[in-house]
């Protein structure tokens, strides 16, 4: 059934009360991002990546990432690895520190990834998929979820089968990029191998890849007859995205962004909380990222962000998007 008719999409035995999902993006899917994004509309949010390497495990970098404290569930952290014995501990583990859904990637294209034979690299294999997928779903008494891209390379676009092999695993749903590995990010996206792909198995499926407004929303669900859309990049500095689509896919009205004196308060949220989780020095240099991405989104550029990057402690960056975001050059 299209979401549609049905805003809410049933993952095992969760149910998400909403079709419009964040999808983890590495760097951007911290804490206050989430936070950030549920509070905005996504009715789910994934973690960035997290390797199953056990050495890794108790990393600073791993367990800020897998820490979820305040934010609404479900939590859904998504693993990263090729060794089925290893995804299946990392996600117990996992499941043992609150997640509700463990995430599959094998989707990430970025070479760093593809090089270890992880993230997309691993639609090459898919006697492999079968291997980590059922050793996962084996371990844990949550949902298991994944997230594809439609295969390898144009000329192997395998992502039906890797879809029936996620089902026949017991996977509950399926994201699906709708860009082959080696396109990366470039290039149209191709809809109809995830329109092929909700027509061949019975599991939820979520259509991803440059869905970047209400009206983009509606025309992918209608034509992929997914159940749901992943909105990944054209989020970041706009996390009120997520209810504006939401509520156009729900109600066919789009509410239009935010006043801009309520996305400066938002991204003032932003900020204070980036410095909470990393600290003053990390939490300012990753402020510039997103207030980069605020900006552009907002329309006021070149001059705020100069001033912007210059700045170098918390309470003057705070201090300098209040009195100057709305008026950038003061």
């Amino acid at each position: 059934m299209s979401s549609m008719t049905d805003s809410s999409i049933q993952v095992g035995r969760v149910k998400l009360r909403g079709s419009v999902l964040a999808a983890p993006m590495a760097g951007v899917s911290d804490r206050p991002y989430r936070r950030l994004v549920r509070i905005h509309g996504a009715a789910l949010a994934v973690s960035e990546m997290i390797s199953a390497n056990p050495a890794l495990r108790h990393s600073s970098e791993s367990l800020r990432r897998i820490d979820h404290s305040g934010e609404t569930g479900p939590i859904s952290i998504q693993l990263l690895g090729a060794d089925p014995l290893q995804m299946a501990e990392a996600a117990k583990f996992n499941v043992d520190r609150g997640a509700n859904i463990i995430d599959i990637n094998m989707g990430c294209p970025s070479k760093k990834v593809c090089n270890r034979r992880v993230g997309s690299a691993l639609l090459r294999h898919e006697i492999l998929v079968g291997q980590i997928l059922d050793a996962v779903v084996s371990a844990v008494d949550v949902p298991v979820t994944l997230k594809i891209r439609t295969g390898w390379d144009p000329d192997q676009r395998n992502g039906v089968r890797i879809a029936k092999i996620a089902e026949s695993a017991g996977v509950s749903a399926l994201s699906v990029h709708g860009r082959t590995r080696q396109c990366r990010f470039h290039g149209p996206v191709e809809y109809q191998t995830i329109k092929q792909i909700k027509r061949e198995v019975g599991i939820p499926v979520i259509a991803n890849g440059d869905i970047d407004s209400p009206q983009k929303a509606k025309r992918v669900l209608e034509y992929t007859q997914a159940d749901g859309i992943m909105i990944g990049r054209a989020a970041q500095g706009q996390p009120w995205l997520f209810g504006r689509i939401a509520n156009y896919l729900n109600c066919g009205i789009d509410p239009g962004d935010p006043h801009p004196i309520n996305k400066r308060d938002t991204l003032l949220t932003h900020l204070s909380e980036l410095y909470l989780l990393y600290g003053n020095v990390n939490g300012v240099r990753i402020a510039r990222k997103h207030v980069s991405w605020y900006t552009s989104a907002i329309g006021n550029v070149q001059v705020f962000r100069r001033r912007f990057n210059l700045i170098d402690k918390p309470d003057e960056q705070i201090e300098f998007v209040r009195r100057h975001l709305i008026s950038p050059d003061g």
